[in-house]
């Protein structure tokens, strides 16, 4: 059997659980390794004992998670068209598709760069920056978003593109191994080669260069499977079908959106907790990115269901379609009720793990027994999502994001924060998502009557 036809096989009739552990194993992998280098710069951050500078990589995190959302937009959209459009068995289309992607998603991250350093000082005191962080931060954001962001956003669309072409393991080991490399220059440019007081920095640039290195290692991907695939390096921005570029869109636009507007929910908690001080909000940073830990798997089992989903839909395979998706749901929520548990019981040592200080120990701790209770419906709510992005559904999608983020999580933000202060802010997750789960399940059920429907149309 040919590797186009392993491929293919995967897709329509190995059995749903090996088929989703194939896509989703991988993937997994390299989510928890990119959590891991993320996490390592607030590690090693923290190993200064100050909280001024964990603050500060806390703040343009959610820059650099904004500029994930352009990833997401043509990595999403591009890769989704994409794998529909191979179900359909449109190979010359999906093989433009694929290139118009790449080039369009190096195009935008330029662009976003460019309009972050122009506006870097408004910017980050929009996101809550104070006297005491400004300087650190400005370190981050110029080497993380500003020199590095095209390297990061097409880095990122070109492994979406990789995973939905059935290359899941290839597209892990290029996020992972940029993940490895930023560990290992992390220490080396934070304490042996830049001065003290430069520690952001060198996070900073150590991320800078390990983006760089997954892209190089991306485009040689690209070219070595060039003869079996659809995907290549452009050599041009090719012309598409007008309906495929609204298709792109469709599903691109709300998914960038989802991201957007998950960041900008970050950038209300990051403002609201800073209100409360320099040490609250550091807490909160650390807190944010410790309890990515189960979302970031769950992120791994939603990207490696949406092409088979996709595929599945595009063939006319309802039920393997909806195999995929009970699937995966399953194992998403058992890995969500095993965090729960070790995060309310190893709190302390989990949140101390980044920073000595005690008082912003015993913050983070208390946040974080609070906030993972709210573990198992974020899952929910994401997964909901990742479903309507794979069966074509942009607009569900997009409101799904919208109802979750500013229907619900803002405006309870700041409801919570008025009565309740801190407390408040840290339960606001659990209080949100559990109406958002319901929300999505309603439209879910009216979305799979309009599905049942246009098979029985055929």
């Amino acid at each position: 059997m040919t590797n186009e036809s392993q491929k293919t096989a995967l897709f329509e009739t190995v059995a749903v659980p090996k088929a989703l552990f194939t896509m989703a194993a991988p993937t997994i992998v390299s989510q928890l390794i990119t959590l891991v280098y993320n996490m390592a710069d607030t590690w090693f951050i923290g190993r200064t004992n100050n909280p001024y500078m964990v603050a500060a990589s806390s703040l343009v995190l959610t820059v650099f998670l904004m500029a994930g959302a352009l990833a997401n937009l043509f990595g999403v959209g591009g890769g989704s068209l994409m794998v529909r459009l191979l179900g359909k068995k449109e190979k010359e289309e999906a093989a433009r598709v694929a290139s118009w992607t790449v080039c369009m998603s190096a195009a935008s991250a330029f662009v976003f760069s460019l309009l972050c350093l122009l506006f870097m000082d408004p910017l980050l005191r929009l996101l809550g920056a104070s006297d005491h962080t400004i300087g650190y931060a400005r370190q981050y954001l110029i080497f993380v978003v500003g020199i590095g962001g095209v390297a990061n956003v097409t880095s990122g669309a070109m492994s979406f593109l990789l995973r939905n072409a059935g290359y899941a393991r290839e597209a892990a080991f290029g996020l992972g191994m940029g993940g490895v490399l930023n560990m290992a220059l992390d220490p080396l440019l934070m304490f042996v080669l830049l001065p003290d007081g430069c520690q952001v920095m060198g996070a900073g640039i150590a991320t800078m260069l390990s983006n760089v290195a997954s892209l190089i290692y991306f485009l040689w991907m690209f070219h070595r499977v060039r003869g079996e695939s659809v995907l290549s390096v452009p050599r041009r921005l090719e012309k598409i079908l007008p309906e495929s570029r609204r298709n792109i869109f469709s599903i691109g636009v709300p998914t960038a959106m989802s991201v957007f507007l998950y960041d900008l929910t970050n950038i209300v908690i990051n403002r609201l907790s800073a209100s409360h001080g320099d040490l609250p909000l550091a807490a909160m940073g650390i807190v944010l990115k410790v309890e990515r830990l189960p979302l970031n798997i769950g992120i791994g089992i939603c990207l490696g269901m949406i092409p088979l989903i996709g595929y599945n839909y595009a063939s006319g395979n309802r039920r393997r379609m909806s195999d995929f998706f009970t699937a995966a749901r399953v194992a998403g929520l058992a890995v969500a009720a095993v965090s729960v548990a070790l995060y309310y019981v190893f709190a302390d040592r989990l949140v101390g793990a980044f920073i000595a200080d005690t008082e912003t120990v015993r913050l983070g701790a208390s946040f974080l027994r609070a906030r993972c209770f709210a573990t198992p419906f974020m899952f929910l709510s994401f997964n909901m999502v990742n479903f309507m992005q794979a069966v074509n559904r942009g607009k569900e999608s997009f409101w799904l994001a919208a109802i979750r983020q500013i229907g619900l999580n803002i405006p309870i933000l700041l409801i919570m924060n008025a009565f309740f202060g801190m407390t408040g802010i840290v339960w606001t997750q659990v209080v949100a998502d559990v109406l958002n789960v319901i929300i999505s399940y309603i439209i879910y059920y009216r979305v799979m009557r309009q599905i049942s429907q246009e098979k029985t149309a055929r």
